[in-house]
């Protein structure tokens, strides 16, 4: 097993929802040092207040991730890398080849600086919309990838890329595709997920939306348990060239999840439905036993936990 304990440490949209939480858990492992770069696009600094106050040391960069330079600059004396910076789906929906071309140019610069023996190691996130709607129960790595948005489309190139770095000049590396993520400090503004917007409507008294008829699923992981998967990804060595789910396990409508925020909130009006989104995926169910194999993966909050802490993360957020 190997450990981060005195590594230097640098994530990509570290000022990010998940980014931020992952940043908490390496301080936990006492790193030598950890580097922070985000474009603050969708980060913002204050979400690293927390882990500021445990690890001051933190260097936080205001960098784009797909610019070579810079980031061969921000790598120097780095042993690991965690990419987690990317453009999001919602934008690709309005600008889809920036989106494209930013996502796989971030993976790009990353692995030539790998390449080049800049670093050591590179932990990748992929995600699960790489591989579309599911076609059998529960997806696992081998399922095809199909996807349907031009950032799926972006994701599932970028993880060609690494393996292809990982077989032609022997990267380090190992890729994280998570299910779908919530918790404290996901985004809720532009390009807003379904749980943060949800909740932040009814705050606001405002009636939930579902867009189509809300009978499409999802698995939906919380952040703390990804983080922590991301971290035992680079801890064990036998996950190396592998890709790897991670997710609850547990399949659930969007109308049963709109459902569950508004008991959590005592809202008793009907959600409103509008118009299908293009490219919403009908069905997505995470297969996770090679993540059990191989890391013993296991998660440990349960949506409707998950939901509460989450619920009351943004209650104590809008003082409401």
């Amino acid at each position: 097993m190997t450990s981060l304990k005195g590594k230097s440490v640098l994530i990509t949209g570290g000022a990010g929802f998940i980014g931020s939480h992952l940043i908490e858990k390496i301080i936990e492992e006492k790193p030598g040092g950890i580097t922070a770069v985000d474009n603050f696009f969708l980060g913002e600094e204050s979400n690293l207040d927390k882990a500021k106050s445990s690890f001051p040391e933190i260097s936080v960069e205001n960098i784009d991730a797909s610019d070579y330079e810079k980031m061969k600059n921000a790598v120097k004396g780095v042993d690991v890398v965690f990419n987690l910076a990317m453009v999001p789906l919602p934008v690709s929906l309005v600008k889809p080849s920036w989106a494209f071309d930013i996502n796989v140019d971030i993976t790009r610069v990353i692995c030539e600086l790998g390449r080049e023996g800049r670093f050591g190691t590179l932990v990748q996130y992929s995600s699960s919309e790489v591989y579309g709607t599911a076609l059998h129960s529960k997806m696992s790595e081998t399922h095809p990838l199909l996807p349907c948005t031009p950032y799926a489309a972006s994701k599932a190139a970028c993880d060609h890329l690494v393996h292809s770095y990982y077989k032609t000049f022997g990267l380090d590396m190992v890729i994280i595709r998570p299910f779908n993520n919530y918790g404290p400090r996901q985004n809720d503004k532009s390009y807003a997920g379904v749980i943060p917007i949800t909740i932040k409507r009814i705050m606001s008294g405002e009636t939930p939306v579902i867009f189509g008829d809300g009978t499409q699923t999802r698995d939906f992981l919380y952040v703390e348990d990804t983080a922590r998967a991301t971290i035992d990804a680079f801890k064990q060595q036998n996950t190396r060239g592998k890709t790897m789910n991670v997710a609850s396990g547990r399949e659930i409508s969007i109308n049963d999840l709109v459902k569950a925020i508004c008991n959590e909130l005592d809202w008793t009006k009907p959600p409103a439905h509008e118009k299908r989104r293009p490219g919403d995926v009908d069905r997505h169910l995470g297969d996770i036993t090679l993540a059990k194999q191989l890391m013993n993966f296991k998660p440990t909050v349960a949506l409707e936990e998950g939901i509460k802490r989450t619920v009351d993360w943004y209650r104590e957020k809008y003082s409401v």
